[in-house]
């Protein structure tokens, strides 16, 4: 339902002055906004950039920061937070002081009426249960095995078939991803199948209500000053109103989910709601957990299929290149590979491994100091700060990864064409240390199957302009305008 005039007009009387006082304060804060270690020249150029005229997206602008900072560092004083590309510093926070960069309260508050106690909202030992009941679920081989079998029943059922009807059509491949991400975890996490990659694209209630909170969510987490979006949920207003509402639809339909698991009786089953319904009777934790894990397991595996096919549409040399790898290893079939084929096509895993160094599913994260504390590169933290390291940025940056270190190189990875890894503190896309990604290798292997029959089967030509993609904010990268591209079905 519309908003009354009398809200609206509150809104409008109300924001409006306040965000251009805030908007002002930035403006006025530029000259000091950078760490002071930074030479003038490059405060300079600080002062006389905004990111809003100069780079699509605000990472680019972080990105341009760091890359002229001498320690790969900036401090953000006027939201007090610390923002860092620098590798030694991301290993100081994510392992050497651990303990002292948790999440913390802010954060918690931010996304708290989105994921309230879920793993990605919470510290200490609410986070360690969680890890380790999802660990015992991700960590099996049989459950590996499971989760291929369920990707490659929707890629060979749902997937191919869509495309295949598409065939000469524009379509945006970042909904087909996200449609397909949802069922398959869905599937394989809570045994139920949302068929949203049926022919026939179906709306989903909850996908739009889940993409929705997540947006509003993250645009908390950006506010230049938090008392905002507090007043404006106090009054129910704007995009706060939006929020509750989505969250509301998402609530619902995830209390569907835990009612019907426990209908079909989850003491009998090993998917991970089973396991965590084993050891709790709180519906409202359940389903914080399994908003946490959706926005885990759909959303950065949807983001990081799109960023690596907006890379292939515009690199046709690189589709060729793991073309030749697959056909050496698998002949001319069509089949899909298996998981002994795939441990083979070392061109492939490199090409996944530099997209997402170049287009991370999430582009940066946060923590809070909890004591006063200097990092690696001098930089003086106080407690309470608000500390981010820039996987994004960090994967443009000359220090860091060398010269050409924006050029979509896989062949970097490769030693005697053999994939070699690099430091996760370098390479941060995964988190690292204790909070390493549980769902890395799940989430690896499922970009490499689909991408392998995609590629074999399909020409996917870019429809978009060739210019860097402009993202929506979000806890997880989402490109403005979709992914589309003209699909054309290989001949044998």
């Amino acid at each position: 339902m519309e908003e009354s005039f009398y809200a609206t007009f509150c809104s409008s009387f109300f924001y409006a002055p306040i965000s251009l006082v805030v908007f002002s304060l930035l403006i006025f804060t530029l000259s000091w906004l950078i760490n002071p270690s930074c030479n003038c020249e490059i405060c300079q150029s600080y002062i006389t950039k905004s990111w809003t005229s100069d780079f699509d997206n605000l990472c680019d602008w972080y990105t341009h920061l760091l890359r002229n900072s001498p320690t790969g560092t900036v401090h953000v004083h006027a939201l007090n937070n610390i923002i860092t590309g620098n590798p030694e510093n991301v290993e100081h926070i994510l392992q050497t002081r651990f303990e002292n960069y948790p999440k913390g309260k802010p954060f918690s508050e931010i996304m708290g009426d989105f994921l309230g106690r879920g793993i990605f909202n919470v510290d200490g030992e609410l986070w360690k249960f969680q890890r380790k009941m999802a660990s015992l679920e991700l960590g099996s081989v049989s459950i590996k095995s499971s989760a291929f079998e369920v990707v490659s029943s929707e890629i060979q059922s749902r997937l191919i078939p869509l495309l295949s009807s598409k065939e000469n059509c524009v379509l945006d491949l970042q909904d087909v991803f996200r449609r397909f991400s949802l069922d398959n975890f869905c599937r394989f996490s809570f045994g139920l199948d949302p068929g949203c990659l049926q022919l026939s694209l179906p709306i989903s209630d909850f996908s739009v209500a889940f993409d929705l909170a997540s947006k509003l969510s993250a645009q908390r987490a950006m506010a230049a000053s938090q008392a905002i979006w507090k007043v404006k949920r106090l009054l129910n207003l704007g995009s706060e109103k939006k929020l509750k509402e989505a969250i509301k639809m998402v609530m619902v339909l995830v209390d569907e989910v835990i009612e019907q698991r426990r209908k079909l009786g989850f003491f009998t089953r090993k998917d991970l709601l089973s396991r965590f319904m084993a050891t709790t009777n709180d519906d409202g934790y359940l389903r914080d957990i399994v908003i946490s894990f959706l926005l885990a397991g759909h959303d950065t595996v949807a983001s990081s299929l799109t960023g690596l096919f907006w890379l292939l549409a515009h690199h046709p040399k690189v589709v060729q290149a793991i073309r030749d790898e697959s056909d050496r290893i698998m002949g001319s079939t069509r089949n899909l590979a298996n998981f002994e084929q795939m441990k083979d096509m070392n061109y492939l895993k490199a090409t996944i491994y530099e997209s997402l160094r170049l287009y991370p599913p999430v582009q940066f994260d946060s923590k809070f100091c909890q004591a006063d504390d200097t990092l690696p590169d001098g930089t003086f933290v106080a407690r309470g700060t608000r500390v981010t390291y820039h996987p994004y940025a960090m994967g443009r940056m000359e220090r860091v990864w060398g010269e050409g270190s924006l050029d979509f190189k896989p062949e970097r990875w490769l030693q005697d064409g053999v994939f070699r890894p690099v430091s996760p503190f370098k390479y941060s896309v995964f988190q690292a240390g204790i909070r390493v990604c549980l769902g890395k290798e799940l989430a690896l292997e499922l970009m490499k199957i689909v991408t392998i029959s995609l590629i074999r089967q399909f020409d996917f030509r870019a429809v978009m302009p060739t210019h860097r993609p402009r993202f929506i904010p979000g806890l997880t990268a989402t490109i403005s305008g979709g992914l589309p591209v003209l699909i054309q079905e290989r001949r044998a």
